[in-house]
């Protein structure tokens, strides 16, 4: 169930570091969105099972736990500024 759901997240991850940087800004400024989004489809996929949705649970969670992170870390855009946190990315 563990690894079921971290692969699903480092799934997660991979998907939204291949993302052009301002769009990963405007993706962590709606992090309650993408959230509930990957909460949602992952237990869609793998409902009808304890594991497939303890799985779907443990990704949403460290979704969950990471979106909060990055957006602590790196900021957000909001309109056409970039807030920036403790690390600078180049926009």
């Amino acid at each position: 169930m563990l690894t079921t759901g971290f692969t699903i997240f480092i799934g997660v991850v991979l998907i939204l570091a291949k993302l052009p940087r301002r769009t990963m800004l405007r993706v962590l400024k709606h992090d309650l969105l993408l959230d509930v989004a990957v909460s949602l489809i992952t237990l869609m996929i793998h409902w009808g099972t304890f594991s497939g949705v303890m799985a779907a649970t443990v990704a949403g969670l460290l979704t969950s736990v990471a979106t909060s992170t990055l957006k602590r870390l790196i900021g957000l855009r909001r309109w056409r500024q970039v807030l920036a946190r403790h690390i600078r990315l180049d926009v």
